[in-house]
């Protein structure tokens, strides 16, 4: 079998950790300590997350996403796959060197889609961008840490909890889409969605189609045309 080569290391803001990008032929993986956080064998739910999404507001005029989380591209290449050429997509990712492994040794696996004029890329934290908008966004796609009981960055909380769940529902347009990947289901953080203003819906989805590890997908709708 052919050994794993680590490739470069990464320092997450504010003590989260370090990342480790690490190859095996033609395969990558991102590891924060003994935790697989993301494998480019696996993308299903992370595709599943943008085409459920954009699902949801299909037939809007120049819609304006925002992805939380670049990660592999997954779920930005399944979003500009299913929107039109009026579509605007921001993606914010709080690790530089994310960005950097896109553009170098990871080219292959992003498909040159960070160059797609569609395409804004913030390298900072999601939340200030939440924060800062009113009725801005068509969706908001979460792909940020392991979801609501995050491992990486004790920060990430307040995307989840109530004030955060808040800000989002007030940066969406009417009908707009929370959109919130995770790596296993969360009972309370549903109530909190629909507690917040949100219809929410649970879906499972599969790491890789139709095998693979088990993940959650929240989709929740704010009220309104």
């Amino acid at each position: 079998m052919i050994p794993w080569t680590l490739l470069d290391t990464a320092k997450i803001p504010n003590g989260g950790g370090e990342l480790r990008l690490k190859q095996r032929g033609q395969e990558f993986s991102i590891m924060l300590g003994s935790n697989e956080l993301m494998n480019s064998r696996l993308s299903g739910s992370e595709r599943a997350l943008a085409t459920l999404s954009c699902e949801k507001i299909q037939g809007r005029a120049a819609p304006h996403i925002l992805i939380g989380g670049l990660g592999m591209g997954f779920t930005l290449r399944a979003a500009l796959g299913e929107l039109g050429g009026d579509a605007k997509v921001t993606v914010a990712e709080l690790v530089p060197a994310v960005v950097a492994w896109a553009r170098g040794p990871m080219a292959a696996v992003f498909d040159n889609c960070l160059d797609d004029p569609r395409v804004a890329i913030h390298e900072g934290d999601v939340r200030p961008l939440i924060r800062a908008s009113k009725a801005a966004y068509d969706a908001i796609l979460l792909d940020v840490d392991n979801g609501p009981d995050g491992i990486t960055h004790e920060a990430n909380d307040g995307l989840y909890d109530f004030k955060g769940l808040k800000a989002a529902h007030d940066a969406l347009r009417p009908g707009g889409i929370l959109a919130v990947w995770s790596s296993g289901p969360d009972r309370d953080f549903t109530r909190r969605l629909r507690d917040t203003g949100f219809t929410a819906e649970e879906i499972n989805t599969r790491a890789n189609g139709k095998s693979g590890a088990r993940h959650v997908i929240w989709l929740a709708v704010k009220s309104g045309r």
